[in-house]
């Protein structure tokens, strides 16, 4: 159940975070914000305001692993978006739950419902 609560996706791709946006909007979520780079990620992820987070796990050739440290600190829920097994998640954040792309509005909604159910 969403309840209106609020996500923010990081991913670099428009198009992909255009089909999230739609996504989120049709299973009854709000959209915080999206951010494109790991810079913006991380300093959305400080000010915090929001419920959740998919976070693309390479930003424009970056690893976002230091968006997923700052959201671990501050307790939000998070699930990692991987183009493939090159993303091999740091030890620190290998027990996550991760979307493969192609994503499917069913997987974003039960990923999102496992994260927001704990």
């Amino acid at each position: 159940m969403s309840d209106g609560k609020s996500i923010l996706i990081v991913e670099d791709e428009a198009m992909i975070g255009m089909m999230l946006e739609d996504y989120l909007d049709a299973l009854g979520y709000r959209l915080h914000g999206l951010a494109a780079t790991v810079e913006e990620a991380c300093a959305q992820a400080r000010e915090g305001g929001f419920d959740a987070a998919l976070i693309d796990c390479n930003l424009q050739g970056e690893k976002s692993w230091p968006v997923a440290d700052i959201l671990a600190e501050k307790a939000i829920p998070f699930v990692f978006a991987t183009g493939g097994m090159a993303d091999d998640l740091p030890a620190s954040h290998a027990g996550r739950p991760t979307l493969a792309k192609p994503f499917t509005i069913g997987a974003v909604e039960r990923a999102l419902d496992k994260v927001l159910s704990q």
